[in-house]
């Protein structure tokens, strides 16, 4: 834990900046966090589509690999993403910011990042991209949209659990140098980890399940029903099931995996290590 302890003052000061920053500014910082989360997303549609018959680890690997530029693009630009702007909850912890305030920046972040997530739907459906292919582009959000929506509450709770514990873990490596490429190259495996093993983030999926639903209505119907996508099938994709069923367990695990896991979990180790110190001290 040392190598997260030195860092500590860091997150508190960093989670501090965020809850205090103007409002407007940090709801347009959140805008193109979600923005450039689901930029990252277009890059691993790209990157797996086509792939079938390749090796399902490599392949995922690869799409994880090149997920990990939104994550970039959100650090060294200095935006606001809802999941690492949990880890406020240690400065909150700490006493240097009040819990109103702290969840009032957490709920602007997280309708920021939304915004930002479906600004970009929007431009992916006009530029015709669900074609690209000849259409496998679009079957492949399809197909990872409705994967999303049919995990059990628990799954898609724990996933998201997963899945901030190395988002938070990759921004707490981004604190621990100031140069561009270490951060960059610390930032990598983390990502790579939590997308190709599958697990679940609140607003890269703010990006994928809203393009899913566009993408089911403007596919060629024939093309979707040649792929087992039928009106049945596609029903999942529904707004309210989506919500339900991921976006809600998702964001409360992402929670729970950044700010508990992570952020409060490490703070508390730090306090306890430093009160057996002081009795340790007192002792002598």
């Amino acid at each position: 834990m040392k190598l997260f302890s030195e860092h500590l003052q860091t997150v508190i000061a960093s989670g501090e900046g965020k809850v205090n920053k103007p409002s407007l500014f940090r709801f347009i910082q959140a805008i193109y966090a979600g923005f450039f989360i689901g930029l990252a997303f277009v890059f691993y549609v790209t990157v797996t589509t086509g792939n079938a018959d390749a090796h399902w680890g490599a392949v995922h690997l690869m799409g994880g690999t090149v997920f990990s530029l939104g994550l970039m693009l959100v650090v060294l630009f200095g935006m606001e993403l809802f999941t690492s702007t949990v880890l406020s909850a240690v400065a909150c912890a700490q006493g240097r910011v009040s819990l109103g305030r702290m969840l009032c920046c957490w709920g602007e972040v997280y309708i920021g990042n939304a915004i930002g997530a479906l600004i970009l739907v929007g431009l992916v459906c006009a530029g015709g991209l669900y074609m690209t292919a000849g259409g496998q582009w679009g079957l492949n959000v399809i197909g990872i949209a409705l994967h999303k929506v049919h995990h059990t509450w628990t799954q898609a709770f724990v996933l998201g659990m997963m899945c901030n514990i190395m988002v938070c873990l990759a921004v707490w490596f981004a604190y621990m140098s100031k140069e561009i490429s270490a951060k960059v190259l610390l930032m990598v495996m983390p990502v790579a980890l939590f997308v190709s093993t599958g697990f679940e983030h609140s607003i890269a999926n703010m990006f994928m399940l809203p393009v899913g639903v566009a993408f089911s209505y403007l596919l060629p119907q024939e093309l979707l029903l040649s792929h087992g996508y039928t009106p049945e099938v596609l029903e999942a994709l529904s707004v309210g099931h989506i919500i339900s069923a991921n976006l809600i367990p998702v964001t409360l695990g992402n929670i729970v995996g950044g700010a508990g896991f992570i952020g409060l979990g490490i703070w508390a180790t730090e306090k306890a290590s430093g009160a057996k110190d002081a009795n340790a001290i007192s002792r002598d």
